[in-house]
């Protein structure tokens, strides 16, 4: 019988295998047909820790047993304020206020109304919104319209609206971002920046420096710009610190925060912001609310998660584990980075990649891609390359012979392609 689940990001005319996970644990899935395989990329970013950590997983059944779930619109419970509370004591001092969402997506769409909201009760007319080229910050209407426009998002151009770019600050071309920013906001009717931080992820995994990331903020800062980091894959220890933004000595205005939230276990976002933004909003004219919200906003059960992911933060060597990792995949990526077949072999903390030649050049349509999935789930191992681009992110418990296997399934690739 043919499934009925329709997949994301999956073309299912193209008949490829969809192989059936029963069980994980650590770094690894195991199938219904009995394989075992190493999880590269953290189930798409997400898991930090690793699958089924016994202390997430233990407070998510103590939770169940508790309160599953309640509107959270003018009522609150004990995992929220957990969250909340344990969030304002390990993130950026200024960031006092934290409102919850289900996922990055709705993490950034509630960054924008916030940004929007905050000019609006002031009283200026700021609106547009400044974006960087190549970004990606989810699929929904708002988080695709400040994402780089192309293959993703074509066919829903009418729903979109308008944004102003700078472009990518690739080495030596970095002055050019820095003044096409300069240039906008001295235009008057900027409202915001929002950006990944150090790392553009869905974009092909493009780096670029600290420093540049310092100057943005500045720029934004001398022209009352609000600052929007959408740091929902470079959070929690990805880049090698708890956020990218520490590494330029940055502190946004807003800031997206997904994914590891859970530990990867289950859906949660949180959008913190400064206090003049939540004090905008703040009157005792219902009208002027701040109107967002959804059916699961801090479902208890997901709070419960995130509170264990936090003492994990607080109890257990986590920063040891990301160095040990980074230091792996530092060793790793230099035997990888002499193959011919490869360019731009580029690592930041916990992240690696690099770029497999072909005649087709770069972009995610790249015919490669499908090829390289095939041929890593073949040797069991769950990479999923951003066109040529092939990266390495995987949980932070990943052992040396696992990520040794990883890295020899990829210099088994030049071979084979």
């Amino acid at each position: 019988m043919t499934s009925p689940v329709w997949h994301p990001f999956t073309q299912h005319g193209l008949r490829e295998p969809i192989p059936l996970v029963e069980r994980a644990e650590g770094a690894v899935l195991h199938t219904r047909d009995g394989r075992v395989v190493i999880d590269a990329i953290s189930s798409w970013w997400v898991t930090t820790h690793g699958h089924c950590h016994p202390r997430i997983m233990a407070a998510i059944a103590e939770q169940t047993q508790r309160l599953d779930q309640l509107i959270f619109a003018g009522w609150t419970h004990e995992p929220a304020e957990a969250v909340a509370l344990g969030l304002t004591q390990i993130m950026p001092e200024s960031l006092t206020r934290v409102f919850f969402s289900d996922s990055g997506s709705t993490s950034v769409e509630v960054a924008l109304k916030m940004a929007l909201g905050y000019w609006a009760a002031r009283g200026e007319a700021r609106h547009r919104i400044v974006v960087m080229e190549h970004s990606y910050h989810g699929d929904t209407i708002g988080a695709m319209s400040v994402g780089a426009r192309g293959v993703f998002n074509q066919t829903y151009a009418p729903l979109l609206f308008d944004v102003s770019a700078i472009p990518y600050p690739a080495a030596g071309a970095e002055q050019a971002t820095l003044d096409a920013l300069e240039a906008l906001c001295r235009e008057g009717d900027i409202a915001a920046l929002i950006l990944e931080p150090l790392v553009l992820g869905s974009g092909g995994m493009l780096f670029y420096p600290a420093h540049v990331l310092a100057q943005m903020r500045a720029i934004c800062t001398a022209h009352d710009v609000l600052f929007i980091a959408d740091e929902v894959m470079t959070a929690w220890g990805r880049t090698g610190t708890l956020l990218a933004c520490e590494q330029a000595g940055v502190v946004p205005d807003i800031l997206c925060l997904s994914k590891g939230l859970t530990g990867g276990s289950l859906p949660l976002a949180v959008t913190m912001a400064n206090e003049a933004i939540f004090q905008a909003h703040w009157s005792d004219d219902r009208a002027k609310m701040f109107f967002h919200s959804s059916s699961y906003t801090a479902n208890p059960i997901a709070c419960a998660a995130a509170n264990a992911n936090l003492a994990i933060w607080r109890d257990e060597p986590v920063a040891d584990r990301i160095a040990t990792l980074a230091a792996m995949q530092a060793e790793r990526l230099a035997a990888l980075g002499t193959y011919c077949h490869f360019d731009n072999a580029r690592q930041l903390g916990t992240i690696a990649a690099l770029d497999m030649r072909t005649q087709e050049g770069g972009g995610y349509m790249n015919s490669l891609a499908p090829r390289l999935m095939a041929f890593f789930r073949e040797r069991d191992v769950l990479l999923r390359p951003l066109g040529n681009t092939i990266y390495v992110m995987p949980p932070y418990c990943i052992t040396p012979d696992q990520l040794t296997k990883i890295h020899d399934a990829i210099g088994e690739a030049v071979i084979s392609f």
